[in-house]
């Protein structure tokens, strides 16, 4: 009998990968000080295409990271240090993130 095939094997996985891991969903954008000229350029496009409720545009990037355990405290002081010493630039960037058990 092979229980990897069966739907009751498949949730028992699914509740074992929940416990065992969480995601983070870190934002990463320019500062609001700094001059945004793709988002500027996508704004500008998005005016000529009609669309005329957008008042501003600011780019950025979008990163999910799967951390073992489930210590949240632990996994949140984890993120913000990866967010701080790799994703980020601090010097023209800022970041925020969700984490997700």
């Amino acid at each position: 009998m092979q229980l990897h095939n069966c739907p009751i094997s498949n949730l028992i996985r699914v509740e074992l990968y929940n416990f065992l891991f969480m995601k983070a969903y870190v934002y990463v954008a320019l500062k609001k000080t700094v001059l945004d000229p793709q988002g500027k350029t996508i704004y500008g496009a998005l005016s000529k295409m009609g669309y005329k409720s957008v008042q501003d545009v600011r780019q950025g990037k979008y990163f999910e990271i799967v951390l073992n355990g489930s210590d949240k405290a632990a996994a949140k002081a984890e993120v913000e240090r990866i967010a701080r010493e790799v994703l980020t630039n601090p010097v023209i960037e800022e970041f925020s993130y969700e984490l997700e058990e």
